[in-house]
């Protein structure tokens, strides 16, 4: 979502006479696009402010804009003295006129509508819809992001086949919760789209070579509909991000989740009875507050059965404004840091037993980057893939045939 919010602002800069600097020392204009996610996401950028201010110091006349979730953020507002502008991202059309610029882009009516600068030339991020209205306890992005807003489906629809003909061949649809998709406007054709299965399906629809995959699911919301969609689609890939957060029903009731593990293993169940080749990850937190060894053995458990192909472990950290935030943050750092290594050991065995099958089969695979005498690429299931070849491949689908397997990657030959 961030480097999605980021394409949108380089456009519109462009649009008002910037142009991008190779260093951050040559700017006159600095914006920083900004995440509350986590407290590391945001020490980050406390730490970049600092070289920011000795740049400010030699330059006064450098403009500093600060836009994401940091920028509703009142403890942010507060630390960040030196930020000239603080932009909530749904603001973003306004930009120009805080920065005394004339935009050809004032008929703009939200930020969704502004072109953007994609960064990739075969890799796209398409935002279907922004905001959060599950307030997990534990979560900032309901308060700095807004409530739920979906994009209109005609705009949607319209920024995809622009990605297609100009020769796109991976399209990510981005939302906080992609599954509660909601259009006021539906779309003018014999089949509305009112819902993200439906939006899913119309995309699928489209001609072209090219994969559609999207960003995030919550395990409450992903539908039978959804899971009948991907079947049917050969360029909807089959991979699928489901986050659980916890293994252990008492602490999901405490993150304010609204399902239980039972509800959660039947979904993969489902998934793995109807795409039998799925990859799916997941995200962990450890350390919640309040949570027992007892109740994190429970969240080993669920690994060991799932048997995940990849999950983002993070260690708890309270995030002030939440629910969560007002309970006793009890687990001591070093105990998060063994219980984020214990479920790191269980995925590593998992995940290389998942790509192990895959050796010796004959893989499609998008190139998407080269690292020294190897070009690297993805292949349906998102599982990253190292060949070499003496031909420029980037941005190219291409048939790899998988010769060994790690943990969390596929070396392979080109066929």
């Amino acid at each position: 979502m961030n480097k999605s919010d980021a394409e949108r602002v380089a456009s519109l800069l462009q649009s008002i006479g910037y142009k991008a600097t190779k260093t951050i020392d040559q700017a006159d204009l600095i914006i920083l696009v900004t995440c509350s996610v986590r407290q590391s996401a945001e020490d980050r950028v406390y730490g970049l402010m600092r070289q920011i201010k000795k740049l400010k110091a030699h330059n006064p006349q450098l403009k500093i804009v600060l836009t994401g979730c940091m920028a509703l953020r009142k403890e942010s507002i507060k630390r960040l003295k030196d930020i000239d502008v603080f932009l909530n991202i749904k603001d973003l059309p306004g930009l120009p006129k805080l920065l005394n610029k004339k935009s050809e882009q004032d008929k703009i009516e939200t930020y969704f509508s502004i072109k953007p600068q994609y960064e990739s030339s075969f890799t796209a991020y398409v935002p279907i819809m922004t905001g959060c209205n599950n307030y997990c306890s534990y979560c900032v992005v309901p308060y700095v992001r807004g409530r739920e807003e979906s994009r209109s489906p005609q705009e949607i629809i319209s920024e995809v086949k622009g990605l297609i003909k100009n020769g796109y061949k991976e399209i990510f649809l981005l939302g906080q919760n992609v599954n509660s998709y909601s259009p006021k406007l539906k779309i003018q054709s014999s089949e509305s789209i009112k819902d993200f299965p439906d939006l899913l399906e119309q995309i699928a629809k489209l001609t072209g070579k090219f994969w559609i995959r999207f960003l995030t699911s919550h395990p409450k919301d992903l539908s039978d509909k959804l899971i009948k969609v991907i079947t049917k689609y050969d360029k909807i890939t089959e991979y699928i991000n489901l986050p659980i957060q916890s293994g252990d029903d008492q602490i999901l009731k405490k993150m304010n989740r609204g399902y239980t593990v039972a509800h959660y293993k039947n979904l993969i169940k489902k998934i793995r009875q109807q795409i039998p080749n799925a990859a799916i990850s997941t995200d962990i937190i450890v350390g919640f507050p309040g949570e027992t060894k007892e109740q994190f053995k429970n969240t080993c458990k669920l690994f060991e059965e799932i048997k995940f192909d990849m999950a983002y472990i993070n260690q708890y950290s309270p995030r002030q404004e939440t629910v969560a935030a007002r309970l006793k943050d009890n687990v001591s750092k070093a105990e998060k840091k063994r219980r984020d290594k214990v479920l790191t050991v269980i995925l590593s065995k998992t995940a290389l037993a998942n790509n192990q099958k895959l050796v010796g089969e004959t893989l499609e695979v998008l190139v998407d980057a080269k690292k020294s005498e190897y070009w690297l690429g993805k292949t349906r299931t998102f599982k990253v893939v190292k060949f070499k070849s003496n031909k420029d491949l980037l941005g190219k689908f291409v048939k790899i045939k998988i010769a060994r397997a790690e943990s969390f990657g596929l070396w392979g030959n080109l066929v």
